[in-house]
């Protein structure tokens, strides 16, 4: 199997899985909490938030997120889509191998690494640590959340990978350390940390 294709999320992707109300999986409710959740917790840890990527931004939830937990920070939506690009006027580009002048406060990366071949989302997880000299928000859905009967699988892309957590992890760890809740930071980065403010390596 290949990495989906771009011309998957078309018009009608987007219609059932963030329009139609029985079918949807973005919910805006869930997104904004989250939201609330990372921008407070990296507010708590003083990392600095200037400059913030979403690499497969979608249809953009994020962007009011961070214009009201960040006025001063720039948004840079990127998305593989072309439909979307052209709706909503997002850069071109693909997590796999997005290039930036220079790198982000934050990067923004849900929902997106599933859809990615195992050679594909190792690639998308090094791109990631040069993407992000801050801090990093992943989410993505693992083959132990279908086994632990978390995915509702009526309602999930069967298009989705199954990888292990421990593949994205082993693949996160090199460049970030795991703060929980899907927030990573960029080892480089000048904020201390206590000892259990993040996961034992």
């Amino acid at each position: 199997m290949e990495s989906a294709d771009a011309a998957l999320f078309d018009a009608s992707y987007y219609a059932r899985y963030y329009f139609d109300k029985k079918t949807k999986v973005a919910d805006r409710l869930h997104v904004e909490r989250l939201g609330a959740f990372v921008s407070s917790y990296l507010k708590y840890l003083r990392v600095p938030v200037r400059r913030v990527l979403d690499v497969g931004c979608g249809i953009g939830i994020w962007r009011d997120i961070v214009a009201q937990h960040f006025p001063q920070a720039t948004y840079q939506g990127v998305e593989i889509s072309e439909y979307l690009c052209g709706r909503y006027g997002w850069e071109r580009g693909s997590v796999v191998d997005y290039q930036a002048r220079e790198p982000f406060d934050l990067v923004i990366c849900q929902g997106v690494l599933a859809y990615l071949t195992p050679a594909d989302l190792k690639r998308a997880l090094r791109n990631l640590g040069v993407l992000s000299q801050g801090a990093l928000y992943v989410e993505a859905v693992t083959l132990e959340d279908y086994e632990n009967d978390v995915v509702d699988e009526d309602l999930t892309d069967p298009l989705l990978f199954r990888h292990r957590a421990e593949l994205y992890r082993r693949g996160l760890t090199r460049k970030f350390k795991e703060l929980g809740g899907g927030v990573w930071l960029n080892r480089s980065a000048e904020v201390p940390l206590f000892s259990l403010e993040s996961a034992a390596e």
